[in-house]
């Protein structure tokens, strides 16, 4: 190790010498593919290889039991892991990595790298009704993230790694190159200049050629249009439009209750407990929950849908056609219940899968009761609707409705769906954002103001630190100084012209001007009569640093008008923050983002 640290420097000097940075970064993103590739293989693999060992000879023979005790297990195993070989919490991957981008300067852990490859395998592999995408996006990420670190790459290079690694891991998963460098754009809100293209293509194109590396020609999701599109269709495709934002409604709206209903439990072994025996029971009565849900989508997308609905608690296949809407419907309802049961029992998983499996389902079900209403001589695709309605609930859901056009595009392998899926795209997202401004991925950082999007001017004030700009140099008061006190130990020793008043325990009571004095500063008589109580007045507005982004501070100077906002942290006086020097560190930031 300590031979390593000479032999970087020695490498980081040649090639500061003989590799320019633009070509550097264009090498660095080939690598970050590979590596995001290699990490998608990884993953996926090894959920297979856990689900292969979970269904060998002994769980045929005991049936159904084994849907209700394996999620159980695979979610105490991932608790055991974060505790005794992580040490310490593995959050929610492309969130988290959202977090990293705006407040860490895009600084990812070094466990990040590795964490997920353990505990999303056993998430998922033992039937936690959740996703491995967004926990291999993040997994990646870190990768882009140290690898940057490493090499001494800056803040901008390095989110633009991180979006490499989320190109390349997308890229690597469904084999679709172009949709994972619009993924990459849409969710980490990168600027889509040339500069960023060619390292998001690099990475792309690299993770591609791993996948196929490794599983030749086979696909996530395999699927082939026989029915092109008609023009007659354009009507049905708009009632699955709006159709797909309701349902996106649903989803988010119970994501975020199952998700605050578990936050009241403190105790990690108790919300296993309560997460583990509720999601082991949704999927014991409603089997194809069990897992991501790929084989029940492609089921779906080849028009198979008696091996859908013919895996329920009875066994039973029916011929009644409202009897099979009703089982679909029901996978339509329960896929996000057993998701957020999932994460709330502490599984490690990630949205993207559940969304597919859901949009599938329900574009069929919609072209299914179409169908048999006997309301239209016209005959809809199943198929066609369960592709595009994967588009529609991607676009609700994580309000990416670009990703979901050309995710989709590309899986069919042209462009014959591609008008129905701007329809259902556009409609669903525009819906949606209406009553959920933030997708599921971005909505608790939208809360605390700490989001990267696409308006560089809030993308700025974001990254400010607050704590460099607090200044400190005023002279503190208490309510019993006496005038003359005040000014012999106040006014003639400082350059500033407010003087907090705080009490015993250090708390901000209120602010005595230069000017609150000025008249009665030469009279002696007033020296013993006067005390700092009777002169000080309450402040235009407070900053709590501990609650308070830039955002809201510089909202506060402008409705309040002040020059000067005294600045308070955990209840107790801190400092000032004047106006002038938030607006010069915002330039200076500015400057900085835009010239790197």
């Amino acid at each position: 190790m300590p031979e390593s640290k000479p032999l970087l420097v020695r490498f980081l000097k040649w090639r500061y010498k003989h590799i320019s940075n633009k070509h550097f970064i264009s090498i660095a993103s080939a690598i970050i593919g590979l590596l995001s590739g290699l990490v998608a293989v990884t993953i996926k693999n090894l959920t297979h290889f856990i689900q292969e060992l979970l269904e060998g000879e002994f769980i045929r023979e005991i049936h159904h039991v084994f849907y209700f005790i394996f999620p159980i297990i695979g979610l105490f195993l991932v608790l055991l892991s974060i505790k005794y070989i992580v040490k310490k919490p593995v959050e929610h991957g492309i969130p988290s990595t959202l977090y990293s981008i705006s407040k860490l300067k895009g600084m990812m852990p070094r466990r990040m790298m590795w964490a997920s490859l353990l505990t999303a395998p056993l998430t998922v592999g033992f039937g936690g009704s959740v996703g491995l995408e967004g926990p291999t996006v993040a997994t990646g990420a870190a990768i882009g993230s140290n690898f940057s670190r490493l090499f001494h790459l800056n803040q901008t290079t390095r989110t633009l790694l991180i979006g490499a690694a989320a190109a390349g891991t997308m890229a690597s998963i469904f084999k679709a190159p172009i949709a994972a460098i619009v993924f990459a754009v849409e969710i980490f809100s990168l600027e889509l200049t040339l500069a960023s293209m060619i390292p998001l293509l690099l990475a792309s194109i690299t993770a591609v050629l791993t996948s196929y590396f490794f599983f030749g020609d086979d696909v996530l999701l395999h699927f082939q249009v026989q029915d092109k599109f008609q023009l007659t269709d354009v009507t049905f495709y708009i009632f699955l439009g709006v159709a797909s934002a309701m349902v996106s409604i649903y989803f988010s709206k119970i994501y975020f209750g199952v998700g605050n209903f578990f936050k009241r439990f403190k105790n990690p072994y108790m919300r296993l407990l309560i997460g583990g025996v509720l999601l082991g029971t949704v999927v014991y009565f409603i089997p194809p929950l069990f897992g991501e849900g790929f084989v029940t989508i492609n089921n779906v997308l080849k028009g198979n849908i008696v091996a859908v609905v013919k895996n329920n608690i009875f066994h039973t296949v029916t011929d009644n056609i409202w009897v099979v809407v009703a089982l679909l419907g029901g996978l339509v309802l329960f896929k996000v219940v057993a998701m957020s049961f999932t994460f709330g029992a502490g599984g490690i998983g990630g949205v993207f899968a559940p969304t597919l499996f859901t949009g599938s389902v329900f574009g069929y079900l919609i072209a299914l009761v179409i169908n048999n209403s006997n309301l239209f001589s016209h005959q809809l695709s199943l198929t066609n609707f369960a592709m595009v309605g994967m588009a529609g609930l991607m676009a609700g859901v994580l309000h990416a409705p670009l990703t979901a056009i050309f995710l989709i595009a590309e899986i069919t392998g042209g462009y014959e769906l591609f008008v129905p899926l701007m329809i259902v795209a556009s409609i669903s997202f525009l819906i949606t954002k209406r009553y959920i401004p933030h997708n599921i991925y971005a909505a608790e950082l939208a809360k605390r103001g700490q989001l990267i999007t696409h308006d560089k001017d809030n993308n700025v004030l974001m990254m400010l630190d607050i704590n460099k700009i607090i200044e400190r140099n005023f002279i503190v008061l208490t309510p019993e100084m006496k005038l003359g006190e005040i000014l012999k130990n106040a006014v003639t020793k400082s350059s500033r012209n407010h003087f907090p008043v705080v009490n015993e325990e250090h708390e901000f009571v209120g602010v005595i001007r230069l000017d609150d004095i000025r008249h009665i500063m030469f009279d002696a008589t007033m020296y013993d009569k006067i005390i700092a109580s009777d002169l000080m007045h309450a402040d235009a507005g407070i900053i709590n640093i501990d609650k308070d982004n830039a955002q809201i501070i510089m909202k506060k100077f402008k409705t309040t008008g002040a020059w000067n906002l005294p600045v308070i942290k955990k209840g107790k006086y801190h400092g000032y923050i004047s106006k002038s020097r938030l607006l010069t560190a915002y330039r200076r930031k500015l400057i900085h983002v835009t010239n790197t």
